[in-house]
C-alpha cells in the first residue's frame, strides 16, 4: 500500500488555542494538538468529551470560534487541503441499493491512485459481500465498509471517529489489523474511542480529552499509568461508618486516588490496589466482601479531571 504525502515539513494536523462553542456550551476550550507525519494517535475520552468536535474542525466540517487549525499546512475547509485525507464519521450513510463493490468503486474514482477494490474488501473481510446491496448489510458490516472507504484513496492521513462502534470482537480485531497495516505502510492515523483497550491496541501516542480540554498528551505507556486505576470495593460494619472521619481515613490509605461511601459499601479508586488492601489490614477494621476490579474509564477520567483542577489551583 502506498500512501500520498502532505506538505513537506508541515505537521499533518496543527491546532493551536482552538475553542468551539455551541450556544452556552464550550465543546473545546483552548485546545492544542499537533500530529506529525507517520504518527498513530488515539483521542481518548468519555462520550461528550469534545473528541468529535475536534475532528470536525480538523476535517473542515466546522470552523473554530477561536484559535487556528491547519491540515497539511492549509485551511481544512479548502478542498485542496483535504486531498490527502480519508475520514469516517460516527454515522455514515450508504446508498442502500448500490452493491458493496459499486460503492467502493464509486468512491475510488475520486482519487488519482486508489486501492484495488477486491484487495481492499478482502482486507476488511468484505470480499464475500462484494455483490450484496449495502441496505442488506448488518450494522457491523456497514461500519467495516465505511472504514474501508476512508482508505480507498491511499490517503496520507486517516481520521476515524469511534471506528469500531457496532462491531463484535472478531470484527473489531480485523479492523485493528487493517489499520495497523495502513500505519505500517507510512500512513498517519488519528482515531477517537472511549474504549481504553482499543486505544491500547492501536495507539502509540494518546491524547486524553474531557470536558473540552486536553488532560494528558503523552506516550501510551505514560497515559496508561495515569488512567489504569483499580476499584477496590468492600463493606464495613456500622460502627466504622462515622461520615467525614471515615472518608478521611479511607482517603489516607496508601495508593488511594478517591474514596466514596454508599451505606456500608465503600468504593476506593486506587493506583495501587495491593497497597490499599495492605493498608486496610493494618488498620484492623473488620471489612468484608472485598472486590478488586479495573476502574471504569469514566472513573479514571474523573480522577484525571480532579488532578488537573488541583494543578490549576496550585498554579
Amino acid at each position: 500500500m502506498n500512501t500520498v504525502t502532505g506538505a513537506t515539513g508541515a505537521p499533518v494536523i496543527e491546532a493551536r488555542g482552538v475553542t468551539r462553542r455551541f450556544g452556552d456550551v464550550t465543546a473545546l476550550d483552548a485546545v492544542d494538538l499537533v500530529v506529525e507525519p507517520g504518527e498513530l494517535v488515539g483521542l481518548l475520552g468519555p462520550n461528550g468529551a469534545g473528541k468529535t468536535t475536534l475532528l470536525s474542525l480538523v476535517t473542515g466540517q466546522r470552523r473554530p470560534d477561536a484559535g487556528v487549525v491547519r491540515l497539511f499546512g492549509g485551511d481544512p475547509r479548502d478542498p485542496r487541503s483535504r486531498t490527502g485525507l480519508g475520514t469516517t464519521p460516527q454515522e455514515t450513510g450508504l446508498p442502500p441499493t448500490l452493491r458493496v463493490a459499486e460503492v467502493v468503486e464509486f468512491v475510488a474514482r475520486h482519487y488519482p491512485d486508489p486501492r484495488p477494490t477486491g484487495a481492499l474488501l478482502d482486507e476488511f473481510g468484505l470480499g464475500p459481500l462484494a455483490r450484496r446491496q449495502t441496505g442488506g448489510l448488518s450494522g457491523g458490516e456497514k461500519r467495516r465498509l465505511a472504514v474501508a472507504l476512508a482508505l480507498v484513496g491511499n490517503p496520507a492521513l486517516v481520521v476515524l471517529d469511534e471506528p469500531t462502534t457496532g462491531l463484535d470482537v472478531d470484527g473489531r480485531h480485523a479492523l485493528w489489523e487493517a489499520l495497523l497495516a495502513y500505519h505500517a505502510s507510512g500512513g498517519t492515523l488519528v482515531l477517537t474511542s472511549h474504549y481504553l483497550e482499543e486505544v491500547q491496541a492501536l495507539a502509540r501516542r494518546v491524547v486524553v480529552v474531557d470536558r473540552g480540554r486536553v488532560l494528558a498528551d503523552d506516550t501510551l505507556e505514560a497515559v496508561l499509568e495515569r488512567v489504569a486505576l483499580r476499584r477496590v470495593s468492600f463493606r464495613l460494619p456500622e460502627a466504622s461508618l462515622d461520615g467525614a472521619h471515615a472518608h478521611a481515613r479511607l482517603a489516607a490509605l496508601p495508593g488511594v486516588a478517591d474514596a466514596a461511601l454508599d451505606g456500608d459499601r465503600v468504593d476506593v479508586l486506587a493506583s495501587d490496589a495491593d497497597a490499599v488492601v495492605r493498608g486496610l489490614v493494618t488498620t484492623g477494621v473488620p471489612f468484608r466482601d472485598l472486590d478488586v476490579q479495573r476502574a471504569s474509564l469514566e472513573e479514571a477520567f474523573l480522577s484525571l479531571t480532579r488532578d488537573h483542577a488541583v494543578e490549576e489551583v496550585a498554579a
